[in-house]
Formats: C-alpha cells, structure tokens, sequence
C-alpha cells in the first residue's frame, strides 16, 4: 500500500459517503423545521377550537337557562287563573249573600 493514498477507492467512497451525510442532514433538518410548523399549527388550531366550544357551551347554557323559564310560564300563567277564578267566585258568593242581606 502506498503512503498517498489520494488514489484510493475508499478514499472516494468516504467522499462520496460524507456527501450523501450532509444532503441527509440537510433533508432531516428541513424535515423537521416543517414537522415543527405543522405541530405549531395544529396547537393553534386547537386554541381556537376551545376558544369556540366555550362560546357555544356558553351560548347553550343561555338558551337552555331560557327554555326552563319559558317551560315555567303557563304554569304560572295557569296558577294565576286559577287564583283570580277563586276570589271572582267568593266575591260573587259574597256580593249574593249580601244582597240577600239587603246591603
């Protein structure tokens, strides 16, 4: 074997080897600067996705807060007829009796 070894067959291919390394490394890095992006994106898509499933679970417990109430209504509605009936027989019993009376 001689001392230079500029003609050697290995020395080419270890060229050739450290090449092929850095476009590798070049690609992995580009790979991962795009794999970064991607996941920064999907974090901010998250963050707003939360931020709307708060405004629409707000605005549900509002319309559900709202149908209780409404629900609730002719209910009351019915109660106070009722109430109103009542008192409009007793002062109708009442103003009879005291007719009878002769007041």
């Amino acid at each position: 074997m001689s001392e230079n070894c500029s003609d050697c067959p290995v020395n080419a291919r270890v060229d050739s080897l450290a090449k092929e390394f850095d476009r590798y490394r070049d690609g992995s890095g580009k790979t991962h600067k795009e794999m970064f992006e991607r996941i920064n994106a999907l974090e901010q898509a998250k963050t707003s996705l939360e931020t709307k499933l708060d405004s629409i679970d707000a605005q549900l417990k509002k319309l559900v807060d709202y149908m209780e109430t409404e629900k609730d209504k002719p209910n009351k509605l019915l109660d106070k007829l009722k109430e109103n009936s009542i008192w409009l027989v007793l002062a109708a019993v009442l103003g009879m009796v005291l007719a009878r009376w002769g007041l």
